[in-house]
């Protein structure tokens, strides 16, 4: 048998049991000048700067603002200062013009060109975090890889035949884990302070299907780390809840209590405006001061739950200085993790490890139960969010509350009520809307979001309900053929309530490219044979 050298095994320790130190986020490395920025709006949009690429030392920069700023003499432009000092970043498909009269599937089959980004060099000052290996983006404002977008993209590439590109991304998620102990919202310092839905699990499944079930054991102490992160055995980051009865459920809970560097404007006045706080007075009132970070530590974990915003995370369902976040065990984010420990089991099992395959197809078990126990509601027989100060179920029905059938978790007889409940009030004319509110939050009603309709019909297919999960599939399918066909462009969301409207709310307007949506429409066109013509 052939010797495996001693350095390279190792290597292969080191490469996954340190962890490197975080890089500064924009805020600390620029100071007065990040808050002035953020806070004066000179970019409409807050994430434009703190994707800029300094042209010199960022300390440099900094301290020649101050100087400038803080001399009487000198006529100031905030905004050509920062066009002075840094690179602005482009648009991901701002250079190209899409032809609508070409047929939808070329038209993605393109795209993944355009969307394409190759492998990172470090830049001084840049909040980019580098990959080693390809990847593709969202597309729009979003220039950087996405942890949970990047499962249903990936749907697409794996129907494109691109399962190289697939596995560099799985690879470029594996070395997040590996440097910085979880995979970040993306690959920005300042999505580190958190995750996303935990897909990696998902995504191996899905290499898999064309490498072999030796994937789960290649990967097997990547994913391992993932769960620990999430279980608070390498982080303080207080995911995990234990229950009335002793068993564990997990919620979102990021790190920090700073505004959102990507939308710190947005951030200070929601928090602001909630907690009577206010940053920049010399009285410091320390009871509001706690309120404030507390929302602030709720907007950030609420762009780790991938749903930013919805009136599922508001305590009066309305108002988003209400956020809660942090008091909420999602059904979808417990039932990720039920797929993680079963996916440990393969791993272990795999590698020949069978007692360890054992321990976590028995934590999935203990997982199954809870999900059933504390989420599932017996009037209506839909699945919800759990409140943890009150002890009892939310009152917000969402499209989450399918998630579990995706993952054959709630018993057979389950099914028909739960499907009575996506035809009576989820099921519109363009697919499956995310809640039952419209808020002007962006995942709130009349929006419907790609990830959402492949959870609803594959779990409906899961439970024999195929002719619902088709009719489904075949409004999402006709709703993105029909913009598409007036646009030439594929939507980040779309109104699915009325199909001659576009979608819209929330912090930024609707972005095309779009990577999820790309996936989930061409894994539908070819599982169901649809065209987008009916």
């Amino acid at each position: 048998m052939k010797k495996i050298p001693l350095l390279f095994i190792a290597g292969m320790v080191s490469f996954y049991s340190v962890k490197a130190q975080a890089p500064p986020t924009p805020d600390k490395l620029y100071g007065e000048l990040f808050a002035d920025v953020q806070m004066s709006r000179i970019f409409p949009d807050g994430k434009t700067f703190v994707d800029c690429v300094p042209k010199r030392k960022p300390a440099e920069i900094v301290a020649d603002y101050l100087k400038i700023k803080n001399n009487p003499a000198v006529r100031f432009s905030l905004k050509l200062f920062v066009e002075q000092n840094f690179e602005l970043p482009a648009g991901t498909t701002s250079n190209y013009k899409s032809d609508k009269n070409v047929d939808v599937k070329e038209h993605i089959t393109q795209l993944w060109q355009v969307l394409k980004r190759n492998p990172d060099k470090a830049v001084t000052g840049s909040s980019l975090l580098p990959l080693p290996n390809s990847y593709i983006v969202p597309g729009g404002r979003f220039r950087e890889i996405y942890y949970w977008d990047s499962y249903f993209t990936m749907l697409g590439l794996q129907e494109s035949g691109q399962t190289e590109m697939v596995e560099n991304m799985v690879n470029n998620f594996s070395y997040l884990i590996s440097q910085y102990g979880h995979i970040p919202n993306g690959n920005r310092t300042y999505y580190l302070s958190r995750s996303q839905p935990p897909y990696f699990a998902l995504m191996l499944g899905l290499l898999a299907e064309t490498n072999g079930a030796a994937v789960f054991a290649q990967y097997q102490r990547p994913l391992q780390l993932e769960y620990d992160y999430w279980m608070d055995k390498t982080s303080k980051t207080k995911h995990v809840v234990k229950m009335p009865d002793g068993s564990t459920l997990n919620r979102y809970y990021d790190q920090s209590t700073a505004p959102r560097q990507e939308s710190h404007y947005e951030d200070v006045e929601t928090a602001a405006a909630g907690s009577g706080y206010i940053p920049e007075s010399t009285k410091k009132d320390g009871a509001a001061l706690v309120k404030y970070q507390l929302i602030c530590r709720n907007l950030r974990s609420c762009a780790e739950t991938g749903w930013d915003f919805s009136s599922r995370w508001l305590a009066d369902g309305k108002s988003l200085s209400t956020i809660q976040v942090t008091n909420l065990i999602p059904v979808d984010l417990n039932c990720l993790l039920y797929n993680l420990e079963l996916t440990l089991a393969k791993a272990y099992k795999a590698g020949g490890n069978l007692l360890q395959a054992n321990l976590y197809n028995q934590l999935a078990e203990k997982r199954k139960k809870a999900i059933n126990k504390y989420l599932y509601n017996n009037t209506d027989g839909w699945y919800y969010d759990y409140k943890i100060n009150d002890g009892k179920l939310s009152a917000e029905a969402t499209i989450a509350g399918i998630t579990p059938f995706f993952f054959n978790i709630p018993p057979h007889a389950h099914i028909a009520r739960a499907a009575k409940m996506v035809e009576a009030h989820f099921a519109k004319p363009g697919g499956v809307v995310t809640t039952l509110k419209n808020t002007g939050q962006q995942w709130d009603a009349p929006n419907g979001w790609a990830p959402l309709q492949w959870i609803t019909i594959k779990g409906l297919e899961n439970y024999g309900m195929g002719a619902l999960a088709k009719e489904i599939a075949g409004r999402w399918v006709n709703l993105n053929v029909k913009v598409y066909k007036s646009t030439g462009k594929l939507m980040e969301k779309y109104n699915v309530t009325d199909t001659n409207v576009e979608a819209g709310g929330g912090e930024y307007p609707s972005q095309d490219g779009f990577g999820w949506t790309n996936g989930v429409l061409l894994k539908l066109m070819n599982m169901y044979g649809l065209t987008g013509e009916e």
